[in-house]
């Protein structure tokens, strides 16, 4: 069974394709920059002690030019791995929105396509674009069967004191608005990952995981369930994130629409776009670039790696005290995987907590897997590197076994 995973987004494509009989990664790449001259194609083929990398910059028009050219790859010349498309025995979609309808993988068909495009304006950044996906694998794969998964189902076992919002009531049942969060695959797989690392059933556990990257979340998972999540209707809620203000007074919006008459497609652009780490440094989005400037006495930088580390702090301290206690704090994603520097920041101060970082272990943990917490530290804290693909094609797995079972 080999499993294509795809997750689309506005200009780029991340993909894997897997053997599920060892679960091992025959290829992964990304197409980036889709729509432009300079888009970029990277290929690489997993091989035994070494790996084949294909790299190459040309314009490439749209998705469906991408995955052509990926599809080619995947069946053709030197970089072949199949020798034709029948071999891809079904093709994995990362959606991040599935609203209440969906709490777990489902097999698409025309009504799953259709409840996912009622998600756009809950997800506008990321379900068009994860649709887009789907509907051009129909086109060029035809036949092959196309599986669901929902940034949103792993928080389904919220609790409704979690996830229910202080609006009257009505629009709950209305049109569902409440807390859905997102990154649930990540969440799935890291806090498992973290309960084998520290050789403890993840049942006893309560963990706090930090999912930082562009996108940025935390979750509260008490006996391997989500029961709280920084992300709320919309993936805006919560932390201070590349684009993304993250948490402001609901009233900001309102009022600047009144005194500079801005409208409600501006509050959007602005309150998704051109906010996070990007409005407040002035610098850019991307972490590294900020923490280099700051590096250099850049005062707006430093600003926004401090009010970053601050949320980040004040929600692992919320959740500690949700869950009465904690056992085990995770960092994951880019950020929250490959900056010394930030996952140090976040630790410092939190004894009252039993956090305690050890510098030289903390430093060493780039990209890998790792305890970086002191011996004396009560709280085991981690870096784990989020695997969502191989969540995704797991759950495709299990869809797929049962559909042969009871088809």
């Amino acid at each position: 069974m080999k499993i294509l995973v795809f997750n689309c987004g506005s200009s780029s494509l991340k993909y894997q394709f897997i053997d599920m009989k060892d679960e091992k990664v025959i290829v992964r790449g990304l197409v980036d920059r889709i729509g432009m001259e300079d888009a970029l194609f990277r290929y690489s083929k997993i091989e035994t002690g070494k790996d084949t990398e294909v790299k190459k910059v040309q314009f490439i028009k749209d998705h469906e030019e991408a995955i052509n050219l990926l599809i080619d790859a995947l069946t053709k010349g030197d970089s072949s791995v199949i020798r034709n498309k029948s071999e891809i025995t079904a093709v994995g979609h990362r959606i991040v929105h599935g609203g209440e309808k969906f709490s777990r993988a489902v097999l698409v068909d025309d009504k799953v396509k259709e409840d996912i495009n009622e998600c756009f304006e809950l997800a506008p950044l990321h379900n068009p674009h994860n649709l887009k996906g789907v509907e051009i694998c129909g086109k060029l794969l035809p036949g092959v069967p196309q599986i669901a998964v929902f940034d949103t189902a792993f928080h389904q076992t919220m609790p409704s004191e979690a996830y229910f919002y202080a609006i009257p009531y009505y629009f709950y049942e209305k049109y569902n608005i409440r807390r859905y969060g997102f990154h649930g695959s990540s969440y799935y797989y890291v806090s498992r990952e973290a309960a084998s690392m520290m050789k403890k059933k993840l049942k006893d556990l309560k963990i706090v995981a930090c999912h930082l990257g562009n996108g940025a979340s935390i979750t509260a998972i008490k006996k391997g369930k989500s029961v709280d999540t920084s992300m709320g209707f919309t993936p805006l809620e919560g932390l201070v994130m590349g684009t993304r203000s993250g948490d402001i007074d609901p009233s900001i919006p309102l009022y600047l629409m009144d005194v500079d008459e801005i409208s409600l497609g501006e509050i959007k652009s602005i309150l998704n776009r051109q906010s996070g780490i990007y409005g407040l440094s002035g610098v850019g989005s991307d972490m590294r670039d900020v923490l280099k400037e700051a590096g250099k006495g850049d005062r707006r930088a430093r600003l926004a790696v401090a009010v970053f580390v601050y949320r980040v702090k004040k929600y692992i301290g919320a959740y500690a005290a949700v869950m009465n206690g904690l056992d085990c704090l995770v960092f994951t994603a880019g950020i929250g995987e490959n900056s010394p520097y930030i996952r140090d920041l976040c630790c410092r101060n939190m004894d009252y907590l039993g956090i305690e970082i050890d510098k030289k272990r903390n430093e060493k943990a780039v990209g890998t897997g790792n305890l970086i917490s002191s011996e004396k530290s009560k709280v085991s804290v981690f870096t784990i590197p989020t695997n969502e693909e191989l969540v995704i094609a797991r759950e495709a797995k299990k869809i797929l076994r049962k559909k042969t079972v009871f088809s």
